[in-house]
């Protein structure tokens, strides 16, 4: 699909040829992530510091970052917490030390509550499910590629370009 990176106009095209997806049919839990890179200022930044993908347990419980501590531990973590502004502002190689201190921080990124939901929302022509974060003004909306792989894109208020990405169901 887009594995090896695209343009955001290519990513954008396929975003638009793809079937929309109801929330029941992504409400089965854990979803691995993977970024499309597009050439965005964030590419690499959420694999770097450990990004592990979402989990959507219902259309109210949803937790929009899990994170993989250093011993594999994947958990949620609470948006509020992960410094979104110092995205690409400097450079990926200086998150790594973020994943490897994952164990030590995770008492303060941890959540327990669910940071986001899930609703049918019309976008660029078409009604699919859509992430909206509680706290922060994104929403994640989700076309299917097939079964069990979602192509997702990040709307960020005030970001100009888009953040394209892509969830596996983990089974």
């Amino acid at each position: 699909m887009l594995a090896e990176g695209a343009t955001p106009d290519r990513a954008w095209q396929l975003f638009d040829e793809l079937p929309t997806v109801r929330i029941a049919e992504v409400t089965t839990g854990r979803w691995r992530g993977a970024e499309v890179r597009t050439g965005h200022p964030w590419n690499g930044m959420l694999v770097e510091t450990g990004w592990y993908g979402k989990q959507f347990d219902s259309a109210d419980s949803v937790q929009p970052l899990l994170f993989s501590g250093p011993d594999g531990t994947v958990f949620p973590v609470d948006p509020r917490r992960v410094p979104l502004f110092l995205a690409g502002k400097v450079p990926v190689s200086s998150l790594r030390p973020v994943r490897r201190s994952l164990g030590v921080l995770r008492p303060l990124l941890e959540t327990r509550t669910p940071r986001a939901r899930l609703r049918e929302l019309e976008y660029r022509g078409k009604s699919s499910v859509a992430m909206i974060y509680d706290h922060l003004p994104i929403i994640d909306i989700f076309r299917r590629v097939d079964e069990d792989t979602l192509l997702g894109v990040m709307d960020l208020r005030g970001m100009d370009q888009p953040y394209f990405f892509v969830l596996y169901r983990d089974r």
